[in-house]
């Protein structure tokens, strides 16, 4: 089971954005998407999550076309992260958890909600800020408070089955080092429970060390994929990133 992108474009007002673009998401690995500015990667993400509709081309989780799923379907099999998620009204910190939260409608569901929200809250490190108003904390709690929503839509009985994707816009942007390190392992070890992951990140490094795939993406077009240590080539990043780059590989370290 996977997410299957087969041969997406997008365009708005006759501007190629994203340019015939075919990968996959696989349950229990982490694809890394990586590029500069204006490369199309949160478009791909917006694509899949079913804001945006493909100009051409066709997305498949587990085989059925997105376009035949409902949004309440979606929001079983994804669970999305985006860029900035901008909050109008005065929540606390655990009403914002609790709107990732699903039930099926059913009892082995809801009985495990406040286990739920405690074990994520303590994973995320927010559990001390509950109560607090989400609009007055800092840049980086709120990520942690939106990463820890994502996660909460993510949980599933022990028992379950559902293949299940996370889609991560940037989610370390704000984070001090080590909160970064805490949300990146905590990614790292839904993939290895079986979660499908697809994340944009600007870091290379950090892309480097906990990524089983790296797509780089330039001007809307797919320019590479494969494994870390095949896809970071010297040449290949300083043509993408427009300056020169060298690669230690031990430790494995980039550097420009």
């Amino acid at each position: 089971m996977s997410i299957k992108i087969s041969s997406i474009s997008y365009q708005i007002n006759n501007k190629n954005i994203l340019k015939d673009i075919s990968l996959e998401v696989e349950l229990g690995e982490i694809l890394c998407i990586l590029g500069p500015n204006g490369a199309g990667k949160s478009t791909l993400l917006k694509l899949l999550s079913g804001d945006f509709k493909p100009s051409s081309g066709e997305i498949y989780f587990d085989d059925k076309n997105l376009n035949e799923i409902s949004i309440q379907e979606r929001s079983f099999m994804r669970s999305v992260m985006a860029q900035s998620q901008a909050i109008v009204f005065d929540f606390s910190v655990k009403e914002i958890i609790e709107m990732g939260w699903l039930d099926k409608g059913l009892a082995s569901y809801a009985d495990k909600f406040q286990e739920a929200l405690d074990e994520i809250a303590e994973e995320t490190s927010v559990k001390d800020l509950l109560n607090e108003k989400f609009n007055v904390l800092s840049g980086g709690e709120q990520r942690r408070v939106h990463f820890a929503r994502t996660l909460l839509q993510t949980w599933r009985p022990s028992n379950s089955t559902d293949p299940i994707y996370l889609l991560l816009d940037e989610p370390t942007a704000n984070l001090d080092i080590l909160h970064e390190k805490k949300m990146m392992q905590k990614i790292k070890d839904k993939a290895a429970g079986g979660i499908g992951v697809m994340i944009i990140l600007h870091d290379i490094n950090v892309a480097a060390k906990y990524s089983d795939k790296v797509a780089i993406f330039k001007d809307g077009e797919l320019k590479d994929i494969g494994p870390p240590s095949k896809v970071f080539d010297e040449e290949k990043l300083s043509a993408t990133y427009g300056l020169p780059m060298k690669i230690n590989r031990n430790p494995y370290l980039i550097t420009y």
